[in-house]
């Protein structure tokens, strides 16, 4: 018999809640939202979420691919987008088509021009103090996301922002290039094993976490490995 939506949807974001509770550092917390963005949200194909730095600029901190992150990019250096107009203006801004959409006309000539995207869905990331930053969903084709896909959107950017804002405390101090390049290393590390062994990107995103976990080393340090291996060393036992 199959499980009411209600009910599975409590028990999914019941694990969300403890695998990000769980996450040993801020790359981790940063790249399980965007990869249970792409899991659980209708319609989504590809995640990315921003940080506000404390100078006032936004920066990209995760991404489950280079669509995502070069997106976010495009917005930064045009200085709109929905991304950017979710954290100013406070609000979820949706895209249903982006070629007809006409409130961020460069925004979307860029992204219309260079990459496969139809639809999108930005949340503001916030907690009752502070604006931590903004959850993107990107999907290929038009009217991808719905009313369905915005409630649970919004269920996952709570947690989401929740989430950032611990690991961001864990952070202060931290020096911010160092942990974007962490961010880049744990991608690289992805690709290597989606190459290498021939892996989805959640099944490789999850052996770095099943590695992190059972030998008590970091997420970044794992993927250091990996990356200044080319692939899975002996050190790193065990196979995905």
């Amino acid at each position: 018999m199959s499980v009411p939506e209600p009910e599975r949807l409590a028990d999914v974001f019941a694990t969300i809640a403890r695998e990000l509770d769980s996450a040993a550092d801020p790359e981790t917390t940063r790249l399980v939202i965007t990869r249970r963005a792409v899991e659980q949200v209708p319609g989504c194909d590809h995640a990315g979420v921003s940080l506000v730095r404390r100078n006032g600029t936004v920066t990209t901190v995760a991404a489950t691919d280079e669509v995502a992150d070069r997106i976010h990019v495009i917005q930064n250096e045009l200085g709109e987008g929905p991304c950017l107009s979710a954290i100013t203006d406070h609000a979820v801004y949706q895209i249903d088509d982006l070629r007809r959409d006409e409130r961020w006309p460069r925004f979307a000539a860029r992204v219309g021009e260079e990459f496969p995207v139809a639809s999108m869905l930005s949340f503001r990331l916030f907690t009752s103090e502070d604006t931590t930053g903004a959850l993107d969903l990107y999907a290929t084709r038009p009217n991808a996301f719905d009313a369905h896909s915005r409630a649970i959107g919004t269920i996952l950017a709570a947690h989401a922002a929740i989430a950032m804002a611990s690991a961001r405390s864990r952070e202060h101090g931290e020096n911010l290039e160092a942990a974007l390049e962490n961010s880049r290393r744990i991608g690289i590390a992805i690709g290597i094993l989606m190459r290498g062994e021939n892996l989805s990107q959640n099944r490789a995103f999850e052996f770095l976490v099943d590695v992190s976990q059972r030998l008590n080393r970091k997420l970044r340090d794992v993927a250091g490995v990996i990356v200044e291996a080319g692939g899975i060393p002996g050190d790193l036992a065990g196979r995905p």
